[in-house]
């Protein structure tokens, strides 16, 4: 078979053979039209299949139908029958499947402007071990609106004021262009933030004007020399674009701490390699690891050089929490030199990637909870905590998982698959194989044409919307005036059937000024901290 008839048989024999079959069997039925008179019925049933095709093609609402006409509507008949048939032939068992069909509906219910009111009270078992619920006021408040927003890098010349919920890192070839365009869009509707990801700043990233974080990976990429070096002119002149509004220095991501990345030569495309600054068609190579800088000092270094040469834009960094004496020597050199990040993103492992091993996607990384805490409880307890925000990121979806953060330390979080359900993610699982069925993570032109950016847009700019009125409500709930106030002393969580705790009861907090006091309360700190060296990652001795 030759090459041509290879690839249009690959790409299209699934998606379009229902609807082809339908105009064959319609032209077949013609023919027969002189010799029974039950072809009439063939006719007009297969026609109007036929026509209902030419619909799914031309609607905007529907990613699956406009990629699989016809037989795409079997999905949403399996979800009329019973929606549960949806969880196992459409998007995989419970084990597999890394966000339950609840989890799914709440974005798909805001992000399509859906009522998300149920009857019938709780669905969950209120008895079930891990269960929580925040305690709420006798006395609610009254908020005028749930714009909630932080400022990030008050001494900086050009500080943030940021939402309290924003789109984590995600990059333009992990995305389809289509999926950036809508995300972007979003961002820029809604006024919230818009992360690049390692990936860049793409043409698509710039054409709706959306607030930016330029995320700066190991591979320098957007800011690279030919070696795969660090190119200060190159940074400058993407940083200090007003459309950046703060830098992330990448040092570990929770889906895959540890470990570089490789995107094979044949997905290079022509815009890929320009946002990248990588030649067209060869492979592009993520290191595990900075050259920019070898210690935490030199981190810190870096960090001032960055802020100069991006005009004073608040600069921090995002890591996954490993060995914990590598986390108190970069603590320790924020002392040491008096340089302090102007924020701090802690990703959890729980959080997401297209394609990883499987070794790293479940038993590398520590998760938000642990993470979280360890980062917070460590600037609490070197009085830094008021000059470092805090962001994170790692499985959040609704009102209450923003809720939870705060009440562990975070100042705001990101999310990325649930902005990606927004976009219309079903969770097929095919995002490493360039055969996503609804656009979102494709290079191929023709997939991705089925996300439609306007709708899209507007699906993304309502999830935000819905979840931050639904985190105004908890909020009002509780009797406060702004998310930031919740504390792990509103969060309850239940141990056994018979038993339930205050999250300030169950996990530590260090009081300010603890560790400059040389008090050690918790035993990560007595064995860890003392092993932190400001001048090495590794540790002073065992």
């Amino acid at each position: 078979m030759p090459v041509w008839l290879q690839t249009l048989n690959r790409r299209f024999h699934i998606r379009y053979s229902a609807w082809l079959l339908c105009w064959f069997l319609a032209a077949w039925s013609v023919s027969e039209l002189g010799r029974h008179n039950w072809a009439w019925l063939l006719l007009l049933a297969f026609l109007g299949l036929g026509l209902l095709g030419v619909r799914d093609l031309m609607q905007t609402r529907h990613s699956i139908l406009r990629n699989y006409p016809v037989i795409g509507h079997l999905r949403f008949l399996l979800e009329f029958i019973r929606p549960e048939m949806r969880q196992y032939f459409i998007e995989g068992d419970n084990e597999a499947a890394p966000f339950s069909r609840q989890q799914r509906s709440i974005v798909y219910q805001r992000a399509k402007g859906d009522p998300d009111k149920r009857p019938y009270g709780t669905q969950l078992d209120v008895y079930d071990t891990g269960y929580e619920w925040i305690n709420h006021s006798i006395q609610p408040t009254q908020l005028s609106g749930h714009d909630f927003r932080i400022c990030i890098g008050p001494e900086r010349a050009q500080p943030y004021s940021a939402s309290v919920f924003n789109i984590s890192a995600m990059s333009f070839g992990a995305l389809s262009a289509n999926a950036i365009l809508a995300l972007n869009k979003g961002a820029m509707l809604g006024r919230f933030a818009h992360n690049t990801g390692e990936g860049s700043i793409s043409v698509h990233h710039r054409v709706n004007g959306g607030d930016l974080i330029w995320e700066i990976g190991s591979g320098y990429f957007g800011c690279r020399n030919e070696d795969g070096s660090f190119n200060a002119e190159k940074f400058s002149a993407n940083a200090r674009d007003p459309q950046v509004k703060m830098i992330e220095i990448k040092l570990s991501q929770g889906a895959k701490p540890g470990h570089g990345g490789v995107l094979p030569g044949a997905k290079v495309t022509a815009e890929i390699a320009a946002a990248r600054g990588v030649p067209q068609g060869k492979d592009c190579n993520s290191p595990a690891a900075h050259s920019a800088f070898t210690t935490p000092m030199e981190l810190m270094d870096f960090i001032v050089r960055l802020r100069e040469l991006s005009g004073d834009k608040p600069v921090g960094f995002k890591l996954c929490i490993g060995h914990p004496w590598e986390w108190f020597a970069v603590a320790k050199a924020m002392l040491e030199s008096g340089v302090t990040p102007d924020f701090i993103v802690v990703d959890g492992a729980e959080g997401g990637t297209g394609a990883a091993p499987l070794e790293f996607t479940d038993h590398v990384g520590a998760p938000i909870q642990e993470g979280l805490l360890l980062v917070h409880n460590t600037l609490v307890g070197l009085n830094l905590r008021d000059k470092v925000r805090l962001g994170c990121a790692g499985k959040v979806i609704s009102a209450f998982d923003i809720a939870r953060m705060m009440a562990l330390g975070a100042d705001w979080c990101n999310a990325a698959r649930g902005f990606m359900f927004a976009l219309g993610c079903i969770q097929a699982q095919h995002c490493h194989s360039g055969q996503c069925p609804t656009g979102v993570t494709t290079q191929d032109h023709l997939r991705q044409r089925a996300l439609v950016v306007p709708d899209k847009a507007e699906r993304v700019l309502r999830f935000h919307h819905n979840t931050l009125h639904a985190l105004q409500e908890l909020v009002q709930a509780a009797g406060l005036k702004h998310p930031g106030e919740i504390t792990a002393h509103h969060i309850v969580h239940r141990i056994s059937r018979h038993e339930v705790r205050l999250l300030s009861n169950m996990l530590p907090f260090l009081e300010k000024g603890a560790l400059l006091r040389g008090e050690l309360p918790h035993a990560v700190f007595k064995l860890y901290w003392p092993l932190a060296n400001p001048h090495s990652f590794a540790p002073l001795h065992f």
